[in-house]
Protein backbone atom coordinates (compact mmCIF):
# COMPACT_ATOMS: atom_id res chain seq x y z
CA UNK A 1 0.00 0.00 0.00
CA UNK A 2 1.22 3.50 -0.86
CA UNK A 3 2.81 5.40 2.04
CA UNK A 4 0.47 8.38 1.57
CA UNK A 5 -2.57 6.11 1.85
CA UNK A 6 -1.22 4.57 5.06
CA UNK A 7 -0.51 8.01 6.52
CA UNK A 8 -3.98 9.29 5.61
CA UNK A 9 -5.80 6.30 7.10
CA UNK A 10 -3.68 6.41 10.26
CA UNK A 11 -4.23 10.16 10.50
CA UNK A 12 -8.03 9.85 10.44
CA UNK A 13 -8.03 6.92 12.86
CA UNK A 14 -5.78 8.86 15.25
CA UNK A 15 -8.09 11.86 15.08
CA UNK A 16 -11.19 9.76 15.86
CA UNK A 17 -9.42 7.92 18.69
CA UNK A 18 -8.24 11.17 20.31
CA UNK A 19 -11.79 12.55 20.23
CA UNK A 20 -12.79 9.98 22.85
CA UNK A 21 -10.14 11.28 25.26
CA UNK A 22 -12.22 14.39 25.87
CA UNK A 23 -9.40 16.69 24.79
CA UNK A 24 -10.62 19.92 23.07
CA UNK A 25 -11.44 19.23 19.42
CA UNK A 26 -9.60 22.32 18.15
CA UNK A 27 -6.33 21.13 19.72
CA UNK A 28 -6.88 17.56 18.50
CA UNK A 29 -7.35 18.76 14.92
CA UNK A 30 -4.32 21.05 14.94
CA UNK A 31 -2.17 18.63 16.91
CA UNK A 32 -2.88 15.68 14.61
CA UNK A 33 -2.13 17.84 11.57
CA UNK A 34 1.22 18.93 12.97
CA UNK A 35 2.09 15.44 14.23
CA UNK A 36 1.53 13.76 10.88
CA UNK A 37 3.37 16.53 9.08
CA UNK A 38 6.35 15.75 11.30
CA UNK A 39 5.93 12.01 10.63
CA UNK A 40 5.72 12.68 6.89
CA UNK A 41 8.87 14.84 6.92
CA UNK A 42 10.76 12.20 8.95
CA UNK A 43 9.63 9.45 6.56
CA UNK A 44 10.81 11.50 3.57
CA UNK A 45 14.25 12.05 5.15
CA UNK A 46 14.66 8.38 6.05
CA UNK A 47 13.49 6.89 2.75
CA UNK A 48 14.09 9.65 0.24
CA UNK A 49 10.46 9.33 -0.89
CA UNK A 50 8.66 12.65 -1.08
CA UNK A 51 5.13 12.39 0.34
CA UNK A 52 4.25 15.93 -0.70
CA UNK A 53 3.69 17.10 2.88
CA UNK A 54 6.18 19.28 4.73
CA UNK A 55 6.14 22.17 7.17
CA UNK A 56 6.03 24.68 4.31
CA UNK A 57 2.44 23.66 3.66
CA UNK A 58 1.49 24.24 7.30
CA UNK A 59 2.87 27.76 7.07
CA UNK A 60 -0.28 28.50 5.05
CA UNK A 61 -2.26 28.18 8.29
CA UNK A 62 -1.26 31.74 9.18
CA UNK A 63 -2.48 33.05 5.83
CA UNK A 64 -5.71 31.03 6.01
CA UNK A 65 -6.34 32.18 9.59
CA UNK A 66 -5.91 35.81 8.58
CA UNK A 67 -8.34 35.25 5.69
CA UNK A 68 -10.88 33.77 8.11
CA UNK A 69 -10.58 36.72 10.47
CA UNK A 70 -10.93 39.12 7.54
CA UNK A 71 -14.04 37.34 6.21
CA UNK A 72 -17.05 39.63 6.59
CA UNK A 73 -19.44 36.71 6.11
CA UNK A 74 -18.30 35.04 9.33
CA UNK A 75 -19.23 38.16 11.31
CA UNK A 76 -22.79 36.82 11.00
CA UNK A 77 -21.89 33.88 13.27
CA UNK A 78 -21.67 35.70 16.63
CA UNK A 79 -24.67 37.85 15.69
CA UNK A 80 -26.91 34.87 14.93
CA UNK A 81 -25.64 33.10 18.06
CA UNK A 82 -26.41 36.20 20.16
CA UNK A 83 -29.85 36.41 18.54
CA UNK A 84 -30.67 32.80 19.41
CA UNK A 85 -29.39 32.96 22.97
CA UNK A 86 -31.23 36.22 23.64
CA UNK A 87 -34.48 34.75 22.35
CA UNK A 88 -33.97 31.80 24.68
CA UNK A 89 -33.96 34.27 27.60
CA UNK A 90 -36.94 36.27 26.32
CA UNK A 91 -39.60 33.81 27.51
CA UNK A 92 -41.21 33.86 24.09
CA UNK A 93 -41.11 30.07 23.66
CA UNK A 94 -43.21 29.57 26.78
CA UNK A 95 -45.78 32.10 25.61
CA UNK A 96 -45.84 30.48 22.18
CA UNK A 97 -46.53 27.06 23.69
CA UNK A 98 -49.65 28.14 25.53
CA UNK A 99 -50.88 30.33 22.67
CA UNK A 100 -50.39 27.87 19.81
CA UNK A 101 -51.90 25.02 21.83
CA UNK A 102 -55.16 26.97 21.76
CA UNK A 103 -55.21 26.56 17.97
CA UNK A 104 -54.81 22.78 18.16
CA UNK A 105 -56.79 22.16 21.34
CA UNK A 106 -59.49 20.17 19.51
CA UNK A 107 -56.95 17.92 17.74
CA UNK A 108 -55.53 14.79 19.34
CA UNK A 109 -51.81 15.32 19.80
CA UNK A 110 -52.32 19.09 19.72
CA UNK A 111 -49.56 19.73 22.23
CA UNK A 112 -47.11 17.60 20.25
CA UNK A 113 -48.07 19.56 17.11
CA UNK A 114 -47.48 22.74 19.10
CA UNK A 115 -43.98 21.52 20.01
CA UNK A 116 -43.25 20.98 16.31
CA UNK A 117 -44.47 24.46 15.40
CA UNK A 118 -42.39 26.00 18.19
CA UNK A 119 -39.42 23.94 16.95
CA UNK A 120 -39.82 25.56 13.52
CA UNK A 121 -40.00 29.03 15.07
CA UNK A 122 -36.94 28.37 17.24
CA UNK A 123 -35.09 26.93 14.24
CA UNK A 124 -35.81 30.08 12.25
CA UNK A 125 -34.72 32.31 15.12
CA UNK A 126 -31.91 30.47 16.91
CA UNK A 127 -30.32 27.91 14.60
CA UNK A 128 -28.63 26.23 17.61
CA UNK A 129 -29.63 22.58 18.10
CA UNK A 130 -28.49 22.23 21.69
CA UNK A 131 -30.37 25.37 22.77
CA UNK A 132 -33.57 24.31 20.96
CA UNK A 133 -33.62 20.74 22.31
CA UNK A 134 -32.85 21.83 25.87
CA UNK A 135 -35.43 24.62 25.81
CA UNK A 136 -38.15 22.41 24.32
CA UNK A 137 -37.30 19.62 26.75
CA UNK A 138 -37.51 21.84 29.82
CA UNK A 139 -40.63 23.62 28.62
CA UNK A 140 -42.83 20.99 27.01
CA UNK A 141 -42.00 17.49 28.27
CA UNK A 142 -43.45 18.05 31.78
CA UNK A 143 -46.60 19.48 30.17
CA UNK A 144 -46.95 16.53 27.77
CA UNK A 145 -46.45 13.97 30.52
CA UNK A 146 -49.02 15.81 32.67
CA UNK A 147 -51.55 15.61 29.84
CA UNK A 148 -51.01 11.87 29.43
CA UNK A 149 -48.77 11.75 26.36
CA UNK A 150 -46.64 8.67 25.81
CA UNK A 151 -43.06 8.97 26.97
CA UNK A 152 -41.69 7.84 23.60
CA UNK A 153 -43.75 10.36 21.63
CA UNK A 154 -42.84 13.17 24.04
CA UNK A 155 -39.12 12.47 23.71
CA UNK A 156 -39.23 11.86 19.96
CA UNK A 157 -41.09 15.03 19.04
CA UNK A 158 -38.80 17.22 21.19
CA UNK A 159 -35.59 15.75 19.73
CA UNK A 160 -36.77 15.90 16.12
CA UNK A 161 -38.26 19.39 16.36
CA UNK A 162 -35.18 20.72 18.12
CA UNK A 163 -32.95 19.37 15.36
CA UNK A 164 -34.73 21.47 12.73
CA UNK A 165 -32.42 24.31 13.74
CA UNK A 166 -29.54 22.75 11.82
CA UNK A 167 -31.48 23.10 8.56
CA UNK A 168 -34.05 25.90 8.67
CA UNK A 169 -32.37 29.29 8.12
CA UNK A 170 -30.71 31.26 9.58
CA UNK A 171 -28.65 28.15 10.29
CA UNK A 172 -25.10 28.90 11.38
CA UNK A 173 -24.10 25.58 9.82
CA UNK A 174 -25.27 26.79 6.40
CA UNK A 175 -23.26 29.99 6.86
CA UNK A 176 -20.06 27.96 7.38
CA UNK A 177 -20.95 25.55 4.55
CA UNK A 178 -21.38 28.51 2.19
CA UNK A 179 -17.98 29.86 3.22
CA UNK A 180 -16.24 26.49 2.77
CA UNK A 181 -17.71 25.79 -0.68
CA UNK A 182 -17.75 29.40 -1.98
CA UNK A 183 -21.54 29.34 -2.31
CA UNK A 184 -24.07 32.10 -1.75
CA UNK A 185 -25.50 32.11 1.78
CA UNK A 186 -28.77 33.40 0.38
CA UNK A 187 -28.99 30.49 -2.07
CA UNK A 188 -28.39 27.95 0.70
CA UNK A 189 -30.86 29.66 3.03
CA UNK A 190 -33.53 29.66 0.33
CA UNK A 191 -32.71 26.09 -0.66
CA UNK A 192 -33.23 24.93 2.93
CA UNK A 193 -36.68 26.48 3.41
CA UNK A 194 -38.76 23.90 1.53
CA UNK A 195 -36.86 20.85 2.90
CA UNK A 196 -37.26 22.20 6.44
CA UNK A 197 -40.99 22.62 6.07
CA UNK A 198 -41.31 19.23 4.37
CA UNK A 199 -39.79 17.60 7.46
CA UNK A 200 -42.01 19.63 9.81
CA UNK A 201 -45.09 18.64 7.75
CA UNK A 202 -44.11 14.97 7.92
CA UNK A 203 -43.80 15.27 11.72
CA UNK A 204 -47.23 16.88 12.06
CA UNK A 205 -48.82 14.31 9.75
CA UNK A 206 -47.37 11.47 11.80
CA UNK A 207 -48.61 13.01 15.05
CA UNK A 208 -52.13 13.45 13.66
CA UNK A 209 -52.25 9.85 12.39
CA UNK A 210 -50.85 8.56 15.68
CA UNK A 211 -53.51 10.51 17.58
CA UNK A 212 -56.22 8.85 15.52
CA UNK A 213 -54.76 5.33 15.72
CA UNK A 214 -53.54 5.48 19.34
CA UNK A 215 -55.53 8.15 21.18
CA UNK A 216 -54.09 7.12 24.54
CA UNK A 217 -50.59 8.13 23.37
CA UNK A 218 -51.60 11.54 21.92
CA UNK A 219 -54.67 12.72 23.89
CA UNK A 220 -56.76 15.86 23.65
CA UNK A 221 -55.66 18.89 25.64
CA UNK A 222 -57.19 19.43 29.06
CA UNK A 223 -59.34 22.50 29.80
CA UNK A 224 -59.30 23.47 26.14
CA UNK A 225 -61.20 26.54 25.05
CA UNK A 226 -63.23 26.58 21.84
CA UNK A 227 -61.60 28.50 19.02
CA UNK A 228 -63.04 32.00 18.93
CA UNK A 229 -62.02 35.44 17.61
CA UNK A 230 -60.76 36.33 21.10
CA UNK A 231 -58.54 33.22 21.29
CA UNK A 232 -57.32 33.83 17.74
CA UNK A 233 -56.33 37.41 18.60
CA UNK A 234 -54.40 36.21 21.65
CA UNK A 235 -52.53 33.71 19.50
CA UNK A 236 -51.74 36.30 16.85
CA UNK A 237 -50.43 38.77 19.46
CA UNK A 238 -47.99 36.11 20.66
CA UNK A 239 -46.94 34.80 17.25
CA UNK A 240 -46.55 38.06 15.35
CA UNK A 241 -43.38 39.40 17.11
CA UNK A 242 -41.13 36.37 16.47
CA UNK A 243 -42.54 35.89 12.96
CA UNK A 244 -41.91 39.56 12.23
CA UNK A 245 -38.32 39.19 13.40
CA UNK A 246 -37.82 36.14 11.19
CA UNK A 247 -39.31 37.98 8.20
CA UNK A 248 -37.07 41.00 8.82
CA UNK A 249 -33.93 38.87 9.03
CA UNK A 250 -34.55 36.32 6.28
CA UNK A 251 -36.65 38.61 4.08
CA UNK A 252 -33.92 41.25 3.97
CA UNK A 253 -31.42 38.57 2.88
CA UNK A 254 -33.69 36.94 0.31
CA UNK A 255 -34.76 40.23 -1.26
CA UNK A 256 -31.21 41.55 -1.38
CA UNK A 257 -31.85 44.49 0.94
CA UNK A 258 -29.12 43.35 3.34
CA UNK A 259 -26.18 40.99 3.38
CA UNK A 260 -26.32 38.04 5.82
CA UNK A 261 -23.90 39.95 8.07
CA UNK A 262 -26.10 43.05 8.13
CA UNK A 263 -29.26 40.99 8.63
CA UNK A 264 -27.66 39.16 11.56
CA UNK A 265 -27.15 42.52 13.26
CA UNK A 266 -30.82 43.32 12.74
CA UNK A 267 -31.70 39.95 14.26
CA UNK A 268 -29.52 40.52 17.32
CA UNK A 269 -31.06 43.94 17.90
CA UNK A 270 -34.58 42.62 17.30
CA UNK A 271 -34.09 39.75 19.76
CA UNK A 272 -32.86 42.21 22.39
CA UNK A 273 -35.90 44.43 21.77
CA UNK A 274 -38.26 41.47 22.17
CA UNK A 275 -36.57 40.46 25.42
CA UNK A 276 -36.94 44.03 26.66
CA UNK A 277 -40.62 44.06 25.61
CA UNK A 278 -41.19 40.88 27.63
CA UNK A 279 -39.46 42.54 30.63
CA UNK A 280 -36.72 39.91 30.72
CA UNK A 281 -33.82 42.14 29.70
CA UNK A 282 -31.49 43.14 32.51
CA UNK A 283 -27.71 43.47 33.06
CA UNK A 284 -27.44 39.85 34.24
CA UNK A 285 -29.11 38.51 31.07
CA UNK A 286 -26.94 40.71 28.85
CA UNK A 287 -23.81 39.50 30.64
CA UNK A 288 -24.84 35.82 30.40
CA UNK A 289 -25.80 36.02 26.72
CA UNK A 290 -22.64 37.95 25.81
CA UNK A 291 -20.45 35.45 27.66
CA UNK A 292 -22.13 32.45 26.00
CA UNK A 293 -21.85 34.13 22.60
CA UNK A 294 -18.15 34.73 23.16
CA UNK A 295 -17.56 31.14 24.29
CA UNK A 296 -19.48 29.63 21.36
CA UNK A 297 -17.83 31.91 18.79
CA UNK A 298 -14.37 31.22 20.23
CA UNK A 299 -15.10 27.49 20.15
CA UNK A 300 -16.04 27.67 16.47
CA UNK A 301 -13.04 29.92 15.71
CA UNK A 302 -10.65 27.53 17.43
CA UNK A 303 -12.02 24.61 15.43
CA UNK A 304 -11.74 26.66 12.22
CA UNK A 305 -8.00 27.15 12.85
CA UNK A 306 -7.46 23.52 13.91
CA UNK A 307 -9.46 22.24 10.94
CA UNK A 308 -7.41 24.42 8.60
CA UNK A 309 -4.23 22.80 9.88
CA UNK A 310 -5.74 19.31 9.59
CA UNK A 311 -7.14 19.86 6.09
CA UNK A 312 -3.85 21.29 4.81
CA UNK A 313 -2.09 18.14 6.01
CA UNK A 314 -4.73 15.98 4.29
CA UNK A 315 -4.34 17.92 1.05
CA UNK A 316 -0.55 17.79 1.32
CA UNK A 317 -0.79 13.99 1.37
CA UNK A 318 -3.11 14.11 -1.64
CA UNK A 319 -6.19 13.10 0.32
CA UNK A 320 -8.63 15.23 -1.66
CA UNK A 321 -7.40 13.91 -5.01
CA UNK A 322 -7.32 10.36 -3.64
CA UNK A 323 -10.95 10.50 -2.50
CA UNK A 324 -12.11 12.00 -5.78
CA UNK A 325 -10.19 9.49 -7.89
CA UNK A 326 -11.39 6.53 -5.82
CA UNK A 327 -15.05 7.50 -6.14
CA UNK A 328 -14.91 8.56 -9.78
CA UNK A 329 -13.17 5.31 -10.78
CA UNK A 330 -15.98 3.23 -9.32
CA UNK A 331 -18.19 1.86 -12.07
CA UNK A 332 -21.32 2.95 -10.23
CA UNK A 333 -24.23 5.14 -11.29
CA UNK A 334 -24.38 8.71 -10.00
CA UNK A 335 -26.95 7.92 -7.32
CA UNK A 336 -24.77 5.08 -6.03
CA UNK A 337 -21.86 7.47 -5.53
CA UNK A 338 -24.20 9.95 -3.84
CA UNK A 339 -25.42 7.20 -1.51
CA UNK A 340 -21.81 6.36 -0.53
CA UNK A 341 -20.96 9.99 0.21
CA UNK A 342 -24.13 10.61 2.24
CA UNK A 343 -23.58 7.31 4.05
CA UNK A 344 -20.08 8.41 5.05
CA UNK A 345 -21.45 11.74 6.31
CA UNK A 346 -24.20 9.93 8.23
CA UNK A 347 -21.72 7.60 9.97
CA UNK A 348 -19.28 10.40 10.75
CA UNK A 349 -22.16 12.32 12.33
CA UNK A 350 -22.07 9.78 15.18
CA UNK A 351 -18.57 10.74 16.27
CA UNK A 352 -17.94 14.21 14.82
CA UNK A 353 -19.79 17.45 15.38
CA UNK A 354 -21.24 19.25 12.37
CA UNK A 355 -18.42 21.81 12.53
CA UNK A 356 -15.68 19.23 11.87
CA UNK A 357 -17.71 17.54 9.12
CA UNK A 358 -18.46 20.87 7.47
CA UNK A 359 -14.86 22.07 7.48
CA UNK A 360 -13.01 18.80 6.84
CA UNK A 361 -15.22 16.25 5.10
CA UNK A 362 -17.50 18.49 3.02
CA UNK A 363 -14.70 20.20 1.02
CA UNK A 364 -13.18 16.77 0.31
CA UNK A 365 -16.33 15.15 -1.08
CA UNK A 366 -17.99 18.15 -2.75
CA UNK A 367 -15.70 18.02 -5.83
CA UNK A 368 -16.88 14.45 -6.44
CA UNK A 369 -20.48 15.61 -6.78
CA UNK A 370 -19.41 18.51 -9.03
CA UNK A 371 -17.42 16.13 -11.30
CA UNK A 372 -18.90 16.27 -14.85
CA UNK A 373 -18.68 12.47 -15.06
CA UNK A 374 -21.76 11.98 -12.89
CA UNK A 375 -24.01 14.57 -14.57
CA UNK A 376 -26.67 14.84 -11.89
CA UNK A 377 -29.90 16.01 -13.47
CA UNK A 378 -30.42 19.22 -11.53
CA UNK A 379 -32.96 21.69 -12.85
CA UNK A 380 -31.44 25.07 -12.02
CA UNK A 381 -34.20 26.92 -13.90
CA UNK A 382 -31.43 28.63 -15.87
CA UNK A 383 -30.49 31.03 -13.09
CA UNK A 384 -28.38 29.27 -10.45
CA UNK A 385 -24.62 28.92 -10.30
CA UNK A 386 -23.44 25.51 -9.04
CA UNK A 387 -26.97 24.05 -8.61
CA UNK A 388 -25.60 20.56 -7.95
CA UNK A 389 -23.51 21.85 -5.02
CA UNK A 390 -26.47 23.75 -3.54
CA UNK A 391 -28.58 20.57 -3.76
CA UNK A 392 -25.81 18.40 -2.36
CA UNK A 393 -25.10 20.77 0.54
CA UNK A 394 -28.73 20.68 1.63
CA UNK A 395 -28.69 16.87 1.37
CA UNK A 396 -25.66 16.82 3.68
CA UNK A 397 -27.47 19.11 6.14
CA UNK A 398 -30.52 16.80 6.22
CA UNK A 399 -28.26 13.74 6.58
CA UNK A 400 -26.45 15.33 9.53
CA UNK A 401 -29.79 16.18 11.10
CA UNK A 402 -30.74 12.51 10.83
CA UNK A 403 -27.45 11.32 12.34
CA UNK A 404 -27.92 13.65 15.31
CA UNK A 405 -31.14 11.77 16.11
CA UNK A 406 -29.92 8.22 15.56
CA UNK A 407 -29.10 5.98 18.55
CA UNK A 408 -26.85 5.19 20.25
CA UNK A 409 -24.77 8.37 20.06
CA UNK A 410 -26.99 11.02 18.46
CA UNK A 411 -26.09 14.37 20.04
CA UNK A 412 -29.71 15.49 20.41
CA UNK A 413 -30.49 12.40 22.50
CA UNK A 414 -27.87 13.38 25.07
CA UNK A 415 -29.04 17.00 25.13
CA UNK A 416 -32.54 15.81 25.99
CA UNK A 417 -31.47 13.20 28.52
CA UNK A 418 -29.64 15.91 30.44
CA UNK A 419 -32.82 17.94 31.07
CA UNK A 420 -35.78 15.54 30.86
CA UNK A 421 -37.68 14.30 33.96
CA UNK A 422 -36.31 11.11 35.59
CA UNK A 423 -39.29 9.00 34.48
CA UNK A 424 -38.10 9.32 30.87
CA UNK A 425 -35.26 6.86 30.49
CA UNK A 426 -32.76 6.40 27.69
CA UNK A 427 -34.81 3.52 26.24
CA UNK A 428 -37.84 5.82 25.91
CA UNK A 429 -35.76 8.39 24.05
CA UNK A 430 -34.26 5.76 21.72
CA UNK A 431 -37.65 4.25 20.90
CA UNK A 432 -39.25 7.65 20.54
CA UNK A 433 -36.91 8.96 17.86
CA UNK A 434 -37.16 5.90 15.57
CA UNK A 435 -40.38 7.01 13.76
CA UNK A 436 -38.94 10.48 13.24
CA UNK A 437 -35.70 9.04 11.82
CA UNK A 438 -37.84 7.13 9.30
CA UNK A 439 -39.69 10.36 8.45
CA UNK A 440 -36.38 12.17 7.92
CA UNK A 441 -35.16 9.40 5.61
CA UNK A 442 -38.41 9.74 3.66
CA UNK A 443 -37.80 13.50 3.43
CA UNK A 444 -34.21 12.88 2.30
CA UNK A 445 -35.48 10.48 -0.34
CA UNK A 446 -37.90 13.12 -1.64
CA UNK A 447 -35.09 15.66 -1.97
CA UNK A 448 -32.87 13.16 -3.80
CA UNK A 449 -35.69 12.18 -6.16
CA UNK A 450 -36.85 15.75 -6.85
CA UNK A 451 -33.87 18.14 -6.59
CA UNK A 452 -36.15 21.03 -7.59
CA UNK A 453 -37.51 20.95 -4.04
CA UNK A 454 -34.15 22.49 -3.15
CA UNK A 455 -33.31 24.58 -6.22
CA UNK A 456 -36.72 26.02 -7.15
CA UNK A 457 -37.03 28.63 -4.40
CA UNK A 458 -33.52 30.11 -4.72
CA UNK A 459 -33.93 30.13 -8.51
CA UNK A 460 -37.15 32.15 -8.51
CA UNK A 461 -35.88 34.40 -5.70
CA UNK A 462 -32.52 35.28 -7.23
CA UNK A 463 -33.23 34.69 -10.90
CA UNK A 464 -32.93 37.58 -13.25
Amino acid sequence: MDANVVLLITMFLTFVALLFTGYPVAFVLGGVGILFTAISVSYSHLTGINTGLDFTILSLVVERTYSLMDNQLLVALPMFIFMGLMLDRSGIAERLMYAIQELFGSVRGGLAITVTVIGVVLAASTGIIGASVVLLGLLTIPAMLHQGYGKELSAGVVCSSGCLGILIPPSIMLVIMADQLALSVGHLFMGAVVPGFILATLYVGYIVILGICRPNVAPLAENRRPLSPKVLMEVLKTIIPPVLLIVLVLGSIFRGYATPTEASGVGAMGASAMTLWNRKLNPTVIKQVSRETLKTTAFIGGILIGATCFSLAVRGLGGDEMIEQTLTQLDWPSMGILAIVLGIVFLLGFVLDWIEITMIILPLVAPVIANPKFQFQINDHGTLAKPELIWFTILVAVTLQTSFLTPPVGFALFYLKGVCPPQIQVKHIYRGVVPFIVLQLIGLGLLITWPSLVTWLPAISYGG
